[in-house]
């Protein structure tokens, strides 16, 4: 199956710093990685190095807390993938908007799956912290969602 691809020169802003690009390029390989080649090994190996914080509260903290939830989420829709479609960055934080597909045929449809926000904290080079925005577009991605949603695996705050 052809992976989608993140597309950071597409992405990527003139005004961005030396340092922003790396946060950006950061957001982009885990994202690559995780969301679209579902390559879990290699997050594992490469982002689960300390603290991570989430914001999400239906994940647990801690990078393998996403892994697990994105490796759940595959097992049911192995053809899920990220299309990153806006990327904003100001010091620290990265902000993708993507539109999120879980049917390789719905990839470009405006009228199915997800339309996803997320925002990283990123401290020395690394994932600290995330938040999301979930909007699920079509009826059966409402329902899943209101299916799924609502338990609560983390203490953290939304804010």
């Amino acid at each position: 199956m052809e992976t989608l691809k993140v597309d950071l020169e597409k992405l990527k802003r003139p005004n961005w710093t030396s340092e922003e690009h790396a946060n950006a390029d950061l957001v982009r390989d885990f994202i690559q990685h995780l969301m679209n080649d579902h390559d879990i090994e290699y997050v594992l190996k490469n982002f689960d190095q300390g603290s991570y914080i989430q914001h999400n509260r239906s994940m647990p903290n801690g990078v393998k807390g996403v892994v697990d939830y994105v490796s759940k989420f595959v097992k049911q829709f192995p053809e899920y993938t990220y299309d990153v479609k806006h990327m904003y960055v100001d010091g620290d934080y990265v902000t993708i908007q993507s539109h999120v597909t879980t049917k390789k045929k719905d990839r470009g449809n405006p009228q199915k799956g997800f339309n996803i926000i997320d925002t990283w904290k990123i401290k020395d080079g690394r994932l600290v912290e995330h938040w999301d925005a979930i909007q699920p577009i079509n009826g059966f991605m409402r329902f899943y969602s209101w299916m799924v949603g609502g338990k609560t695996v983390n203490e953290n705050t939304l804010f």
